[in-house]
């Protein structure tokens, strides 16, 4: 990176607990021992408050796992954000470039390689899997750009896209939301469930808590339970992110 040719700022808000921004500046490499030849940095985490992990993770030709993710227990995603590799769930390998994704059920193993001769990124998510009992999830692929939008909660200018199934084997989805300019969410939004965004592109407003804060392209968000939300698409181009959201389970006490 070099010398500094201003003074040291920053957009991050971290509030632990209750709700992150975190911009792709400052984010530092992190060595993780079953990766070779990629640069990863971990967004989300329980030292943070979240319930799961979220990476972003740049993949050098000819990088990838050395031994596979896999731990008893936990569920793996992984959102290829440009280029092209190989992820491989088991013994079954699926090739996916721009848009394209895989959903791993608890406890199996994930591989990563990239074959090509261009940096791969990738968005990688792990949690614990909350079994229901006569329940099972299975593993789903396909690719964000193949998939027929639909309006959300009625507007035309927000569109959803839902990248797992909803059955009750499932206790997390993934959707993207798609803002045209002037959209925005029907209302202020404050729920149990906490989810975990990254901005594929576009640039808006995001409430956060009580405060209204500029947020764009490759910004990782993250709102824990209860936490005000609402964004605004205040660019002259549409807004579009990926989030998780915890779902179909019951309340533990």
């Amino acid at each position: 990176m070099g010398y500094p040719n201003d003074l040291l700022a920053t957009r991050s808000i971290i509030k632990h607990g209750r709700y992150a921004l975190i911009p792709p500046q400052g984010r530092v490499n992190n060595v993780i021992p079953n990766l070779e030849k990629c640069r990863t940095s971990v967004l989300g985490s329980p030292e943070l408050g979240t319930k799961f992990a979220f990476y972003t993770v740049e993949i050098e030709p000819n990088g990838g796992t050395v031994q596979p993710f896999q731990a008893e227990g936990i569920e793996t995603f992984v959102f290829c954000r440009s280029g092209k590799g190989t992820i491989k769930v088991e013994d079954k390998e699926y090739n996916v470039e721009a848009g394209g994704y895989v959903f791993a059920p608890a406890s199996q193993a994930v591989s990563l390689k990239n074959n090509s001769q261009e940096q791969w990124s990738v968005l990688l998510y792990k949690q614990r899997y909350n079994k229901l009992e006569g329940y099972e999830a299975k593993v789903v692929t396909g690719n964000l750009y193949d998939m027929e939008d639909q309006p959300y909660d009625g507007m035309d200018n927000v569109r959803i896209k839902d990248l797992l199934p909803t059955d009750l084997g499932f206790d997390v989805n993934f959707h993207t939301l798609e803002f045209y300019p002037g959209g925005c969410h029907p209302f202020v939004e404050t729920h149990l469930q906490e989810h975990g965004l990254y901005f594929l592109g576009g640039e808006g407003v995001y409430l956060i808590d009580d405060k209204w804060v500029p947020v764009k392209e490759e910004d990782f968000i993250w709102f824990g339970p209860y936490v005000p939300q609402a964004f605004y698409c205040s660019g002259r181009k549409n807004a579009i992110y990926i989030y998780t959201k915890d779902c179909n389970r019951d309340i533990k006490l």
